[in-house]
C-alpha cells in the first residue's frame, strides 16, 4: 500500500482524523524543529515556535490551496514565527529589576525600635495603680466610650475623669523617663 501524499494527509487531518495529524507531525516535526533552532532560539522558545506553527496549520489547513507544497508552507511559517519571536526577545532584554513604587512596610530596624518602645510603655503602664490602668484602658477602647459610660463603669463623677486622666498620663510619662534614665 502506497504512503499517503501530503495533500491526502492534510485533507484527512482537516476533517478531524487524528491519525493523519500524527502522521503529519511525524513526517514534518523534525523539519519544523530544525528551522526553529536555526534561529539560535533556546529549547523552550523553539518548542513554543514549533507549537505555534502546528496551531497555525490547524487554523489554516482548509485554506492551503496546494497541499503538496505543505513542507514549504511549514518551513516558511516556522521561519516567520521564529523571526517574530527573535525580534520580540531583542526588544525585551531583561535588566536588573527595580521597584517603581516605594515599599510602605517598615524596616527591620524600625520594627525593633517600635517593639522596644512598646515594651517600655507597657512596663511603665504596669507600674501605674489599678485605677489608672483601668481608666486609661477605657479611654482608648475602639469604638470609644463616652465620658458618661466611663463614669458609670469606674463609679467616678464625670467631672473627675479629665483631671484623673491627666494625672495618670503624667505618672506614665514619669515612669518612662525614669526607665530611660536608668537604661541610658
Amino acid at each position: 500500500m502506497a504512503e499517503p501524499t501530503h495533500g491526502e494527509l492534510l485533507t484527512r487531518a482537516a476533517s478531524g482524523d487524528q491519525a493523519a495529524w500524527n502522521a503529519l507531525v511525524d513526517r514534518f516535526g523534525q523539519m519544523v524543529w530544525a528551522v526553529a533552532r536555526s534561529f539560535r532560539l533556546d529549547e523552550a522558545t523553539a518548542k513554543d515556535v514549533a507549537q505555534t506553527v502546528w496551531l497555525k496549520l490547524v487554523e489554516n489547513c482548509d485554506k492551503i490551496t496546494e497541499p503538496e507544497k505543505l513542507p514549504g508552507w511549514l518551513a516558511t511559517t516556522t521561519r516567520r514565527e521564529a523571526l517574530r519571536v527573535a525580534k520580540l526577545r531583542e526588544r525585551t532584554i531583561p535588566t536588573e529589576f527595580e521597584y517603581d513604587v516605594e515599599d510602605p512596610s517598615p524596616s527591620l530596624e524600625a520594627l525593633m525600635v517600635d517593639d522596644e518602645e512598646i515594651r517600655e510603655v507597657l512596663t511603665s503602664f504596669r507600674g501605674l495603680t489599678e485605677d489608672c490602668q483601668e481608666l486609661l484602658r477605657l479611654l482608648v477602647l475602639d469604638p470609644p466610650l463616652n465620658y458618661e459610660e466611663i463614669s458609670v463603669l469606674t463609679d467616678r463623677p464625670i467631672g473627675s475623669l479629665g483631671p484623673t486622666r491627666s494625672r495618670c498620663i503624667e505618672k506614665l510619662k514619669l515612669g518612662l523617663e525614669a526607665r530611660i534614665r536608668d537604661d541610658g
